[in-house]
């Protein structure tokens, strides 16, 4: 383990989910049954299905360069695709008898500042549970006083986060936290074909620039980046947090899973490839799939 890994375990365990002690009477319908001022809330006997999901993030959850050159490719998406090689959130709920329409609102390059539009055209689809993962284009830009800082990427996810259960009170959001590039430029760095890739792309310079260097000032460089990155991760759980019951975070998952080579799309040596998408969609469902079986909570009406 290194320091920033620790450093993003701590901060995220320091904001454990509060759905680890859920009740009735904050579950995501009681939210709404708050809001619109009723007395109480009642279990039904169905338990919570989605009719709409929708993917909402950066290129990743868009499968970018997961199955053809330079292009969004939906259908290898950890969340909403439909290739089996994938193995998706939407193809796992398949597997349960479960069937929602599905919408990739996944914008390639999007950035925090994004997230907000995407959230509102989710709840203009009716989405009822959404998946987020972005901010690794709020870290991989040109130079690091261009990145995100972390509380402003704090605010936008909660901004938008605000957006989607004012606008569909009893939807659910799975939060997976960014990928660690970091470990992207160390299993890479040794690799002629990747760094060629990384310099004629200009891919996540402030992270993938002079890979080879062992000079202090690019060491002290990388461990910032990623640094920043575990910023965002602790930010998401945080706001996950906040949210309520009807937010699960993936506690980091994603960002400490040890990917190789051979989950990154040789077409750039940066997006996961359809394995990659995978072991995404593996790590992170079955933080949410205990919401399968979870009963229904309904405002009961007032006397």
């Amino acid at each position: 383990m290194t320091a920033f890994t620790g450093l993003a375990a701590l901060t995220i365990a320091q904001a454990a989910p509060a759905w680890a002690a859920r009740t009735a009477p904050t579950a995501p319908a009681a939210q709404a049954a708050q809001a619109a001022g009723v007395s109480g809330v009642a279990r039904t006997a169905e338990p919570w299905r989605p009719r709409v999901m929708a993917a909402l993030g950066d290129s990743i959850s868009a499968g970018f360069n997961a199955c053809g050159w330079y292009v969004p490719c939906a259908s290898r998406s950890w969340s909403t695709g439909d290739h089996p090689s994938v193995r998706s959130h939407r193809l796992r709920m398949g597997d349960l008898g479960l069937a929602p329409r599905t919408v990739n609102l996944a914008v390639p390059g999007s950035t925090s500042a994004g997230l907000a539009a995407q959230v509102a055209r989710a709840v203009e689809r009716r989405a009822d549970y959404v998946t987020i993962l972005v901010g690794a284009q709020d870290a991989c830009v040109s130079s690091e006083r261009l990145m995100t800082p972390v509380d402003l990427y704090e605010s936008r996810i909660a901004q938008a986060l605000a957006t989607f259960q004012a606008g569909r009170p009893g939807g659910r959001v799975f939060v997976a936290s960014v990928p660690d590039v970091g470990r992207l430029w160390r299993i890479g760095k040794d690799s002629p074909v990747a760094r060629g890739f990384w310099a004629v792309g200009r891919i996540c310079p402030t992270m993938l620039a002079r890979p080879t260097s062992a000079s202090e000032a690019d060491r002290a460089r990388r461990e910032r980046v990623r640094a920043r990155i575990a910023g965002y991760n602790a930010a998401l759980a945080r706001v996950c947090v906040a949210y309520g019951p009807g937010c699960r975070h993936d506690g980091g998952q994603v960002f400490a899973q040890p990917f190789t080579l051979g989950h990154v799309s040789k077409w750039d040596f940066f997006h996961p490839n359809a394995a990659g998408q995978r072991l995404i969609a593996e790590k992170t469902f079955r933080m949410m799939r205990d919401w399968l079986a979870e009963p229904v909570v309904e405002p009961l009406p007032a006397p």
